[in-house]
């Protein structure tokens, strides 16, 4: 257990070598914060840092960078996160307005959390576990076609053009839409193969082939909805920050491409203090990402988590001001998700 005034020196130097990347040293600690201490004590301190393994030398330097448990350690102890300020309040309510569909809203959001934070920003498409039918519409576009439109609680739109072979009337058209809401409408996603078997027994022999193809495109359509993926934006900040990697960005640049090791480490994140999830180096349990940190929020729909949203970078991050753009953002688009 360290003590308080340790703990002073520990954030002192995350601070500076976030700031300037460069190893920190006992001098520039004493020129460059108010400690109200020597410049033996300050040493005496780091020297109990390194020895908990909180901080260590590179071999061409003097001075200390933090380690991994170091910047776990900095993290745990946030007493508080940044304030967006008013400018970036205005530029995320803005961003966000006048989103018409969730890929339009999903894809509006990675770009702002990629541009408050200046990281490589991932949103989690809402699973299919959590989401249940919300509408089902059948639009004739024209005799023989018509436009399948499944809309789920996630506020996902998924539009499917089906050509029935033959013109059907407008009658049955109706009819069939009728009987689709009252069998689907509120039902889990996970449960509308259930519900559609024997559905195209219920009409006349006729009409089954008909009934059958709108069937089985709608049963694509909830397939679609079980393929979790992510969206990502902002690729090139990593590149520009390609010292802090070690020169391993290459493989951090194709692990982030994986995506099925994204959608894992993002599922078993869980929040933590002011709401965020955040791994921290070898935390990850991936050695491509072990020099990377990553944050995780959930947002919500009617209350309930439908999906994560997050940040990947360098372990050398803002801490501070990256959690409070994840979880800013997570909160704005649950409430754009809400309206």
């Amino acid at each position: 257990m360290i003590s308080d005034r340790s703990l002073e020196v520990l954030r002192a130097i995350v601070n500076d070598y976030i700031e300037t990347r460069e190893p920190v040293g006992s001098k520039t600690l004493l020129e460059r914060h108010q400690l109200g201490v020597s410049s033996a004590t300050i040493r005496n301190d780091m020297a109990i840092l390194e020895e908990e393994e909180l901080i260590t030398a590179p071999h061409t330097s003097s001075g200390r960078v933090p380690t991994d448990k170091g910047y776990r350690l900095f993290v745990d102890r946030l007493n508080e996160v940044k304030k967006l300020n008013q400018a970036e309040r205005v530029a995320i309510e803005t961003f966000m307005a006048g989103s018409t569909d969730l890929d339009e809203t999903l894809g509006r959001t990675v770009r702002l959390l990629a541009q408050l934070t200046n990281q490589v920003a991932m949103v989690q498409y809402p699973t299919l576990g959590r989401a249940k039918v919300q509408t089902v519409e059948l639009i004739p576009i024209s005799p023989s076609r018509v436009l399948l439109v499944l809309v789920t609680d996630s506020e996902r739109v998924q539009e499917h053009v089906i050509n029935l072979g033959q013109p059907v009337d407008a009658d049955f058209i109706a009819d069939l839409r009728s009987r689709l809401a009252t069998t689907l409408i509120g039902a889990p996603l996970t449960s509308v193969a259930d519900k559609l078997d024997g559905f195209v027994a219920g009409f006349v022999s006729s009409r089954a082939d008909n009934v059958r193809l709108i069937v089985d495109g709608l049963l694509a359509e909830v397939d679609a909805n079980r393929q979790e993926k992510i969206i990502m934006a902002g690729a090139a900040n990593l590149v520009r920050r390609e010292q802090d990697f070690a020169g391993n960005i290459g493989s951090v640049l194709e692990a982030i491409e994986e995506q099925v090791i994204l959608l894992r480490l993002m599922g078993e994140m869980q929040a933590e203090q002011h709401g965020v999830g955040v791994r921290i180096g070898r935390e990850n349990q991936v050695e491509p990402l072990s020099n990377t940190t990553i944050m995780v929020s959930g947002y919500e729909t009617q209350g309930q988590e439908i999906a994560k949203l997050g940040v990947l970078g360098p372990t050398r991050m803002d801490y501070s001001s990256n959690i409070a753009a994840v979880r800013a953002v997570a909160s704005y688009l649950s409430k754009t998700l809400g309206n």
